[in-house]
């Protein structure tokens, strides 16, 4: 049954009963970032194809699709951050949509409300593009702003798996292309002058004209265009909760100074470096135009962190990724000039003197909910800024849109770069710190997603809802262990590491009261190193058909399931005060402040997979009528009276 419409109201997810919504899902799917059926970075591919090609059938065929939402309902999740890209609506050209690709999109959304889950769309992005080493934007928009992609890997412009990666070798993981290195592209030229130009071309570019407009308005005009597409055909969803403005947006060189190079954290820049060339903007802007430049390079020391160790020619062929004829845009604003060979700024910093937060995210954030509130006044915008925008001390900016829920992303970045946890010795990327022991874990996931969650108070209108868009941990810990011992038959105990790291996540997110959408739901996953989630092998996805048993359970294939299916009141009849599940008892307690004037029940998901010999209720504090339902994994508690309700649930014994 498709569920009825929740809205943002202040703090809170309020249905249309007025009970409290718990939104807890995830991510639909990880291969959505690549075209159907070969489009994965495990197939090599020139991109020449980039206009041609169609993504129906991600996150799946529509066949399958009953299948897999039915799953995800199993879990408990109650609600998916659908993912769409900008090229899956508009690869063939400009203003040119793929009517049968969003005739696909569009029912795979209404399929999702029957199994009664909520969405919002993920317009998905990662370093701009699948030809500049990630997903995203159109090949098409290079060649609007000038750039010929065929020559990015050729001038390191670009750091590519499907240009660096040797399919013929039987070797899985390779020096050529490190594990996670795909993050390095947002310091180099393709990211750097794509974002920028996205984000600031009519202050930095301001005679910089496609069509008859400026270059930020052309390239935002048809991000938001393709967004009108799908909102338009959605509009009248009940189940649609709303549209995130643009998953983990990067600045390009918006806010630094031009010829800065970031090798350490500093009370200018708080935020630790990352690996790879330290580009300065004028580096890139230069190696861009055919300059070699000579920078230093950063490598993970063994805390994790980015340390400066060599120094590295750039672009020592002196390719430009300009298109014969064009002229880089940065130099004919003035921006610069080239002498004896070198970069050299000119004038003003205009690029140093944009604010990220008012200047470039504000009137953003306005534009997405203009487009598609244009269709359903009711949706919520689900804002998000760059991934390190915490870190480096920038905050969401206090003019926003109305129902804006904050929907920052999160990661324990030493296990998700690295792919290792174990709890006696751990690291913190972010400081560098060791962790010895779950409790040190767990303090410091409360303390940095409690950084997150504390901005969404400051929110117009009363505050606003956190939901954490993404955090999620990958499976292929310790080189795939887990696989090999899936297929040496060695099954017991093969996902305790991963259910403890989930348990952990979920833990720090129960007790601050968050929603989330965990990623990722992949339904073409492999436990293959190669291939994982079919893009740049990240490997994050909570099923995998490897792990499929041949039982036709409605949760077969599922990796550490007890991680993330844990009990959670998904609505309560009045105002959830607090929640927690204590994975070693299976005991789950929650406090409601009950009140019997809002409609409908508390629910409560109970899921099988920690309650296999069934589970006991007990409620205290009001009169309440009590519904068990070992079956559906449901509790449901009728409150007679006003008060504070206590509900323990244990397992039987």
């Amino acid at each position: 049954m498709t569920p009825s419409r929740v809205t943002c109201r202040g703090p809170l997810f309020l249905d249309e009963g007025g009970g409290q919504m718990m939104l807890r899902g995830v991510n639909l799917g990880g291969d959505c970032k690549v075209p159907y059926p070969d489009g994965g970075t495990q197939h090599p591919t020139d991109f020449a194809d980039h206009r041609t090609v169609s993504f129906v059938g991600r996150p799946f065929p529509l066949d399958e699709a009953d299948g897999h939402l039915a799953r995800i309902a199993h879990w408990g999740f109650n609600s998916v951050r659908l993912l769409t890209t900008w090229e899956a609506v508009e690869h063939a050209g400009p203003g040119r949509y793929d009517h049968d690709y969003l005739d696909y999109f569009t029912e795979v959304a209404r399929k999702a409300g029957e199994h009664g889950l909520y969405v919002f769309v993920d317009f998905h992005q990662d370093v701009w593009s699948r030809m500049s080493g990630g997903d995203g934007a159109p090949g098409w928009t290079f060649e609007a702003v000038g750039l010929d992609f065929t020559r990015f890997d050729a001038a390191e412009a670009a750091h590519v798996m499907q240009a660096r990666y040797d399919y013929g070798s039987p070797l899985k993981r390779q020096d050529a292309y490190p594990q996670m290195s795909w993050g390095s592209n947002y310091r180099l030229p393709a990211n750097g002058i794509m974002w920028t130009l996205f984000w600031a071309g009519l202050a930095v570019t301001p005679d910089f004209r496609i069509d008859g407009v400026n270059v930020q308005d052309y390239l935002q005009g048809h991000y938001l265009g393709a967004m009108d597409q799908v909102a338009r055909r959605l509009s009248d969803m009940p189940h649609i909760l709303g549209f995130d403005t643009l998953n983990e947006p990067s600045l390009g060189w918006v806010g630094q100074p031009i010829a800065y190079r970031h090798l350490g954290a500093s009370a200018h820049n708080p935020e630790r470096p990352r690996i790879g060339p330290a580009l300065a903007p004028l580096d890139a802007i230069a190696m861009a135009s055919g300059l070699s430049v000579e920078v230093p390079v950063l490598t993970r020391d063994d805390t994790g962190a980015a340390v400066p160790t060599a120094t590295r020619i750039l672009n020592a062929g002196g390719v430009s990724i300009w298109r014969d004829g064009r002229q880089c845009p940065f130099e004919a604003a003035g921006r610069y000039r080239v002498e004896n060979g070198v970069a050299v700024a000119l004038g003003e910093d205009v690029l140093a003197g944009i604010d990220p937060s008012n200047d470039v995210y504000r009137p953003f954030y306005h534009k997405v909910a203009a487009t598609i509130r244009r269709h359903q006044p009711q949706w919520s915008l689900f804002a998000e800024m760059d991934v390190f925008a915490n870190l480096a001390g920038r905050s969401f900016p206090a003019e926003l849109p109305e129902r804006t829920v904050n929907a920052s992303h999160w990661y324990d970045m030493g296990m998700l770069y690295l792919k290792r946890f174990d709890p006696e010795d751990h690291c913190d990327a972010v400081t560098g710190a060791r962790e010895r022991g779950g409790k040190a874990i767990a303090a410091r996931y409360r303390r940095q997603l409690g950084d997150l969650a504390r901005e969404s108070a400051a929110f117009p209108g009363g505050g606003a809802p956190t939901l954490i868009g993404e955090f999620g941990i990958p499976y292929d810990l310790a080189e795939g262990e887990a696989y090999e011992r899936w297929a040496a038959g060695k099954r017991e105990g093969v996902w305790t590491q991963h259910e403890a790291a989930l348990g952990l996540m979920y833990d720090a997110m129960d007790a601050l009261g968050l929603h989330s959408t965990q990623w990722n739901y992949t339904a073409s996953n492999r436990n293959d190193l190669r291939i994982g989630d079919g893009w740049n092998q990240e490997d994050l996805s909570i099923y995998s058909p490897d792990q499929a048993t041949g039982t036709g359970g409605p949760g077969d294939g599922g990796r550490a399931v007890a991680g993330f299916s844990r009990p959670y009141a998904r609505r309560t009849q009045g105002r959830l005060r607090s929640s927690g599940f204590d994975r070693t008892t299976a005991c789950f307690i929650a406090q409601v402040d009950a009140d019997p004037a809002v409609g409908g029940v508390t629910d409560i998901y109970v899921p099988v997979v920690h309650y296999a010999g069934g589970f006991v209720v007990r409620c205290e504090g009001v009169p309440a009528a009590i519904d068990i339902d070992p079956a559906g994994q449901r509790v449901r508690i009728r409150a007679t009276a006003t008060g504070i309700m206590r509900v323990e649930i244990a397992p039987v014994g």
